[in-house]
């Protein structure tokens, strides 16, 4: 998975870096947790500029999080109670963790949204209910760009610095990266398989 990634970034450059951060927004079939350090890594040999990277990653991830904040937004919370009911099973998302998401952002609003944006899972989720509740749109995407840049930049800078040593890093990440990712896999078929619906 990592010199799957690598090559990706390599030859996508920072439109690639920004749709592969957009696509695991979507529907994260790999994780930022990887794509981000390995961006940084990538930069730390030359063939990428840090900022740049940040920067990309930033923009993909703002973009995925607009995308579940406008689905949410169009919906509304009654249809997106009837939405997660008939396809919440391949989402992995209850009717019951919406509702719980819903009642912090509604206490919380725009801390909600800057630090679900620093929150493995919470991150996608907090645009959704963002969008329910019609959130000035203006005001989603500041806290939302600051929250998602804080992460990615944490992400890249880690990779950034580890790209030093690089040997050693190649020597590890890539069976991690391959162990993660298949984590997230089984992960997903459980929660498909387990998957209990709250009826609306």
């Amino acid at each position: 998975m990592f010199d799957l990634i690598t090559a990706l970034l390599e030859h996508g450059g920072y439109v690639g870096l920004a749709l592969l951060m957009l696509f695991e927004n979507v529907f994260p079939p790999i994780p930022s947790e990887i794509i981000m350090p390995l961006a940084g890594y990538v930069a730390s040999r030359g063939d990428m500029n840090l900022a740049l990277t940040i920067l990309a990653g930033t923009l993909g991830s703002v973009g995925g999080a607009a995308f579940w904040y406008y689905v949410g937004w169009w919906l509304g919370l009654a249809r997106v109670h009837r939405f997660i009911a008939r396809y919440g099973r391949w989402l992995t998302i209850t009717n019951e963790e919406i509702d719980k998401i819903h009642a912090w952002f509604a206490r919380h609003s725009e801390s909600a949204v800057l630090i679900g944006r620093l929150l493995p899972t919470i991150r996608t989720l907090i645009s959704i209910p963002a969008g329910v509740a019609q959130m000035s749109p203006g005001r989603f995407l500041v806290y939302t760009t600051i929250g998602t840049t804080a992460f990615t930049a944490v992400l890249a800078v880690a990779g950034y610095l580890l790209g030093t040593q690089y040997r050693v890093v190649e020597a590890w990440m890539n069976p991690i990266s391959n162990v993660i990712v298949a984590s997230v896999v089984v992960s997903y078929l459980w929660r498909v398989v387990s998957y209990r619906s709250v009826a609306r």
